[in-house]
């Protein structure tokens, strides 16, 4: 057995997460006081209790995804779980794969997504774009589409998550145009998807820029086990080009069934999604029906890897 860890970005928050690991197991609670020290303010309550209005904030949802996600790893390496061979996290689960590599420490980790948050907000005014999931139709023909709406305004494919869903963003002239020409290329479904800015495309430059100067500021060490990037769906090896593509993950897309198909390639057998929800289980399922897939996020899933771990060691 050969397991990869993949850590969630958004849309796996909820009000409540961590909450009950925290409770069972001081390595989690741990890792929510380090948050809240590093950043000043409770992260920890945010994420227990909410309100999911001020949670799905980008700048509060980076940070506390990827807590919790940090403290489901500590659990699971303190109560002698699986060592993944390699990792990868999608768009700011990366920063937690990233931590889990060695590479990033854990509080320049959530610093540095709580910046990434307001630059990415920063970068195009609430209400003058957004993100929308194409289902249905392939890669290339979304692409396709995008080209020809972009002379109406900046529309883009960013998420390139699994056959059947790709998810684009743009302002909102090229959302606008892109719809009726998705449905005539054969789309099922074009679902605009509740977030407050276009994520992962060129309008993301700005906020790219201002990352740099502080991914500058910190130690990035070259990474301990191999981690697959959200850029190149490739290696990345060292401290330098984790920072490069660090930068140009703000403003490129995410290649998720690539990174998944090449973590395959690698020998990947077995999948743990460490973090809240299932959303990149759903997506890695559409990928590949011949990995196992697991994820931890409360006791109980925790209980069902130590189990499968004893069983095969």
């Amino acid at each position: 057995m050969k397991i990869a860890f993949v850590f969630p970005g958004q849309a796996s928050q909820y009000p409540g997460m961590g909450k009950e690991l925290c409770q069972q197991f001081p390595e989690a609670s741990d890792v929510f006081k380090r948050a809240d020290d590093a950043l000043g303010f409770p992260l920890s309550r945010l994420c227990f209790e909410g309100p999911a209005e001020e949670l799905n904030l980008t700048a509060n949802t980076q940070p506390a995804v990827l807590t919790t996600s940090a403290a489901c790893l500590e659990v699971i390496k303190s109560r002698g779980g699986p060592v993944p061979c390699a990792v990868a996290g999608h768009s700011l689960g990366e920063y937690t794969a990233l931590v889990a590599a060695g590479s990033l420490l854990f509080e320049d980790a959530v610093r540095l997504v709580r910046k990434r948050g307001e630059y990415m907000q920063d970068a195009v005014p609430v209400g003058e774009g957004g993100m929308a999931a194409v289902m249905g139709i392939s890669t290339e023909l979304v692409v396709e589409a995008c080209l020809k709406a972009s002379v109406f305004g900046v529309i883009e494919a960013v998420n390139l998550n699994c056959p059947g869903q790709v998810v684009i963003a743009g302002d909102t002239a090229g959302l606008k145009a892109v719809e009726p020409l998705l449905k005539e290329a054969g789309a099922r479904r074009v679902m605009p998807i509740p977030v407050s800015a276009p994520f992962h495309s060129s309008l993301m430059r700005p906020a790219g820029k201002r990352l740099a100067a502080d991914l500058d500021r910190v130690t990035i060490a070259d990474p301990r086990i191999p981690v697959v990037a959200n850029v190149s769906a490739d290696l990345v090896c060292t401290g330098p080009e984790v920072k490069e593509l660090l930068i140009r993950q703000v403003f490129s897309p995410v290649r998720w069934e690539e990174s998944i198909l090449k973590l395959i390639s690698l020998g990947v057998d077995t999948f743990v999604e460490v973090g809240p929800g299932r959303v990149l289980s759903g997506l890695i399922k559409k990928i590949s029906r011949d990995v196992l897939i697991l994820n931890i996020e409360d006791r109980a899933s925790l209980e069902k890897i130590l189990a499968l771990t004893r069983e095969v060691s």
